[in-house]
């Protein structure tokens, strides 16, 4: 048994390196600024496994506070891990800040998860996917980045271009330790500080909060914390938690008794790493496996 488990997790990572890079945006487009950016914002597609395909798909945002990306053990691990589910998956490289503030600062960011999801959705039938089932999961501030999606949605606009017909809604949320409030006392004040600047106004801060902004429309939500994240204590996710149940919409919080921040898919902690497992559960309860 455990020799199977093993060669299903070497099929996994070498299935994970099977990658293609697709640019957001036309080469016509100036998004970019020299000396900050080594190339345009992107996206990495991993397809799941054909014999387990389920026509669903999951766009990854990797934390970092606005200042880098852990791509690695919040992007390309939880790729794989979801492409044995049958989960095509996206990780999304999006524009960054830099100390100094020379980097890209909001709107850049939700603009290119927007795109995403738009360019995802418009290319559905070339990937067999169905476009109604194309989910987002985030990661700390990618959570953030996330969560904008989910409650900042663009309709579709069936008078414009080929991608802006479709809707950035997400079928559903993964948010994982989510930086969620910029104003209050638990904000992540790094993340706040990369994407708004030094000094943004309070309205700003609050507008971005994204407790502030669920709507019924929002999806379904699946939410993990712990208990010692001193980073961005869970307090964000009940303000979420809240939010979501005020408007109707399903939601599963998870705070654990440990674990602090930034692991990721937690694969050396017997008990985090149970998270996966039970998003996979609630996945398949909401029909999307």
């Amino acid at each position: 048994m455990q020799r199977l488990i093993l060669i299903l997790l070497m099929l996994a990572f070498a299935k994970a390196g099977a990658q293609e890079k697709i640019y957001l945006y036309p080469s016509t487009e100036k998004v970019t600024k020299e000396g900050i950016d080594k190339e345009p914002p992107f996206i990495y597609y991993f397809k799941a496994f054909p014999d387990s395909a389920n026509r669903s798909a999951v766009l990854i945002c990797p934390g970092g506070g606005y200042a880098h990306l852990a791509d690695q053990h919040e992007g390309n691990d939880v790729a794989a891990f979801f492409n044995q589910y049958g989960f095509d998956a996206f990780v999304l490289h999006y524009r960054l800040n830099t100390g100094d503030q020379r980097g890209h600062r909001y709107p850049a960011q939700y603009n290119d998860v927007t795109k995403a999801m738009r360019l995802i959705k418009s290319r559905a039938k070339d990937w067999r996917l169905d476009p109604e089932r194309i989910g987002v999961i985030g990661f700390s501030a990618g959570g953030h980045l996330a969560s904008t999606l989910g409650t900042m949605i663009k309709p579709s606009d069936l008078k414009s271009g080929a991608l802006e017909k479709f809707s950035t809604r997400p079928a559903f949320m993964v948010l994982i330790y989510p930086v969620i409030s910029l104003s209050t006392k638990f904000a992540h004040r790094g993340s706040a500080e990369m994407l708004l600047g030094k000094n943004p106004e309070f309205r700003l801060l609050d507008s971005l909060s994204t407790n502030n902004r669920v709507t019924a429309q929002t999806p379904p939500t699946f939410l993990v914390y712990s208990n010692d994240d001193t980073v961005v204590p869970p307090e964000n996710g009940l303000l979420f938690y809240e939010a979501l149940r005020r408007e109707g919409v399903p939601a599963s919080l998870h705070i654990y008794d440990h674990g602090g921040h930034g692991y990721g898919m937690a694969p050396k902690d017997p008990v985090l790493r149970t998270w996966p497992t039970l998003c996979i559960q609630w996945l398949r309860r909401l029909g999307y496996l």
